[in-house]
């Protein structure tokens, strides 16, 4: 995760630079947060905690109004599961890399798809025993931002983390979040 957060900040830092020396290029890099819930109830026998809210970096790289690249991290955070003979926990992350269609629809509102490759891992504690399950698979959301001014963007999307797991965190997140653009 640190080598994520430190290729994106220095990826956006890069390509800031570089924008600011040729000021014809269209394109800009962008970095933002949010807090993104998955339901981590299953139906496997575990009761488990439901949606809970968790963080999410990302930052990209938009070459024109239409077209980008953006990659993020999600941390699914720690949930209580339950079963009738024990008591354990569940935890995760996901990250992604993927390619970004946006469409303006006027000067304040755009709609986008996202699609590309995600890598996550689930983990379940229970009755001393750890189980991980570990899997890279594709990505894809949908989304709309809002666009406070120039730099400052706030987004709403529903992403999906590949494959149902068989334990922990909904790949279906629901994520609402503010970006900068450089």
């Amino acid at each position: 995760m640190k080598k994520l957060i430190v290729a994106l900040i220095a990826g956006a830092a890069a390509m800031s630079a570089a924008q600011a020396q040729d000021t014809t290029t269209p394109g800009h890099a962008y970095l933002g947060v949010g807090v993104a819930s998955a339901d981590h109830e299953d139906g496997n026998g575990f009761n488990s905690d439901g949606y809970k809210a968790s963080g999410k970096i990302f930052g990209g790289y938009e070459f024109n109004q239409n077209w980008g690249v953006e990659a993020g991290y999600t941390d699914f955070r720690k949930a209580d599961v339950n079963t009738a003979t024990a008591r354990g926990e569940t935890k995760g992350y996901g990250y992604y890399v993927a390619a970004k269609a946006t469409k303006p629809i006027n000067e304040k509102f755009d709609v986008y798809g996202k699609l590309g490759l995600q890598n996550s891992q689930r983990e379940l504690s229970i009755a001393g025993l750890t189980t991980k399950d570990h899997a890279t698979d594709a990505y894809g959301a949908v989304g709309v931002q809002y666009k406070v001014n120039q730099q400052v963007g706030l987004v709403a999307e529903y992403e999906r983390y590949g494959k149902s797991k068989d334990f922990g965190a909904s790949p279906n997140v629901l994520t609402v979040g503010a970006r900068y653009s450089f």
